[in-house]
C-alpha cells in the first residue's frame, strides 16, 4: 500500500496575490491622490507664514491667541498702519506692537506715544526712547522656560513661561518679571496716563509655543487687559485686513494647516476603500437553541460539591445564613440594613424561639464538621417555617 503524497500547506503565489491585491490597490490610490494634490495645488494657494500675525494659522502666527481673546470677550482688531491704530485708540484700548515695518520712524513713534491707550511692546525695541522713555534695553538672554519672580498679578497667575530675548533696565516703580542673569525680560510701569509693558521675546505668543507652560495664560493676561486690543502687524500685499470681532467666528478647522487636511482626506479615502474591500454580506439571523438547560437545583448541588471538595464549611455556612437573613428580614418588616439585635428580637417575638439560640444560629461560629453544617441548614429551615406559619398553638390543659 503506497503512502499518500504529502500536501503542502504553504500559500502559493496566487494565494498571496489574492490576499494582497486589495492592500496594493489602496496604496496605489493614496499615492495617486497625493501626486494629484502636489500637481494641482498652486503655490499661491498655500497661506503665507507671517510671524506674530493674528490672522496666520501657521506655527509662527498668533491666530490661536486671537481666538482665545475673542472667546473671552476681547475685540481684537488687526491693523497694518499707524493711521489705523491712531483712529481706533481710546482710553479703554491697548495697542500691541509686533510689527517690524509698520513703524517707519520717529514720527510714527511720537504719534503712538501720544495715544491714550495702554501699550504692549513685544519683541525687538521700537524707538524706546520715544515710546517708553523710562526703560532702557539691556543684554540679550536666551529664551527658555522661566519663573515669574515678581509680584505682577498677570505673571503670578500664569506661572512659568517661555521668555527671554531683550532684557530691560526699568525705573523704580516698574515690575520686572521673568528675570535672567542679564535682567528682567518682562517690565511694566505706569507713566501717569497709561501702562507700558515691555516683553523681550514674542515666541511665547505663537501657535507653536502657546500650549507650553503658562504661555497661553501669560499672553491672554497681558493682551486682554482692555476690551479692545489694537494689534499692529506688518502689512501684506493684497491683504484687506482682519478683524476678529467683525468677521465670522473661526472654527478649529480653520486653524488646521492645509497639509494636515489633505492628509486626513487621503486617510479617509484609504479607510473607506479598505472597508469596502473587507466587507462581508450578512445573511439572515439564525435562531439557535441553547445546547444545555441547567436546573437551579443542579447549580446548587454543584456549588455544594465545590464547597465540600475544598472543605469550605465557613463559606457554606456564611452563604446559608446570608440567604436566610435575606428571606426573613422582609417578612419581619425590617429594612435591608437592619442590625443583628433588631433582627433577633423581632424574630424571637414572631417565632417564640430563644434569642440567644437565634443569635448562635444566625451569627455563631463556623460548624466543626459536615454533620454540624447539615444541622445548621436544617435548623435555619425550621426557623423560616416557624416565621411563615407561626409557632404551634399550645395544647389545652386537661
Amino acid at each position: 500500500m503506497t503512502a499518500p503524497a504529502p500536501t503542502s500547506v504553504s500559500p502559493t503565489a496566487r494565494d498571496l496575490w489574492r490576499r494582497g491585491r486589495g492592500v496594493l490597490l489602496v496604496a496605489l490610490l493614496v499615492l495617486l491622490v497625493a501626486a494629484a494634490t502636489a500637481v494641482f495645488v498652486r503655490d499661491d494657494e498655500i497661506p503665507e507664514r507671517r510671524y506674530l500675525d493674528p490672522s496666520d494659522t501657521s506655527l509662527s502666527g498668533t491666530a490661536a491667541l486671537a481666538e482665545l481673546l475673542r472667546d473671552e470677550g476681547v475685540r481684537v482688531v488687526r491693523v497694518t498702519s499707524v493711521d489705523e491704530a491712531v483712529r481706533l485708540a481710546t482710553p479703554r484700548s491697548q495697542l500691541l506692537l509686533t510689527a517690524r515695518r509698520a513703524i517707519s520712524g520717529e514720527a510714527d513713534a511720537r504719534r503712538i506715544a501720544a495715544l491714550p491707550s495702554d501699550l504692549l511692546i513685544v519683541g525687538r525695541p521700537y524707538e524706546l526712547g520715544i515710546l517708553a522713555p523710562a526703560a532702557r534695553p539691556g543684554e540679550w538672554a536666551d529664551p527658555r522656560s522661566r519663573e515669574p519672580g515678581c509680584t505682577l498679578p498677570e505673571a503670578r497667575r500664569a506661572g512659568s513661561a517661555y521668555l527671554g530675548g531683550v532684557t530691560y533696565r526699568a525705573p523704580r516703580n516698574a515690575a520686572g518679571c521673568y528675570p535672567s542673569q542679564e535682567g528682567p525680560t518682562l517690565v511694566r510701569y505706569w507713566d501717569g496716563r497709561r501702562t507700558i509693558t515691555l516683553v523681550g521675546d514674542a515666541d511665547f505668543m505663537t501657535n507653536l509655543r502657546l500650549g507650553e507652560d503658562g504661555n497661553a495664560a501669560l499672553a491672554m493676561n497681558l493682551a486682554g487687559r482692555q476690551p479692545l486690543l489694537i494689534w499692529l502687524t506688518d502689512p501684506v500685499e493684497d491683504d484687506p485686513g482682519y478683524d476678529v470681532a467683525t468677521t465670522r467666528p473661526r472654527s478649529l478647522l480653520d486653524l488646521v494647516p492645509e497639509g494636515v487636511r489633505w492628509a486626513a482626506v487621503q486617510l479617509g479615502v484609504a479607510v473607506l476603500l479598505t472597508a469596502l474591500w473587507q466587507a462581508r454580506r450578512l445573511g439572515p439571523v439564525v435562531a439557535e437553541r441553547l445546547p444545555v438547560v441547567v436546573r437551579a437545583s443542579e447549580t446548587v448541588e454543584g456549588r455544594g460539591r465545590l464547597y465540600r471538595a475544598r472543605r469550605a464549611r465557613d463559606r457554606a455556612a456564611a452563604a446559608l445564613r446570608a440567604g436566610c437573613l435575606d428571606r426573613v428580614t422582609p417578612r419581619l418588616g425590617l429594612p435591608p440594613g437592619a442590625g443583628p439585635d433588631e433582627i433577633i428580637s423581632s424574630l424571637a417575638a414572631r417565632t417564640g424561639e430563644d434569642p440567644a439560640e437565634l443569635r448562635t444560629l444566625l451569627y455563631g461560629p463556623t460548624p466543626a464538621d459536615d454533620a454540624a453544617l447539615v444541622a445548621l441548614a436544617a435548623r435555619l429551615e425550621d426557623v423560616e417555617a416557624l416565621l411563615r406559619h407561626g409557632p404551634p398553638a399550645a395544647s389545652p390543659a386537661p
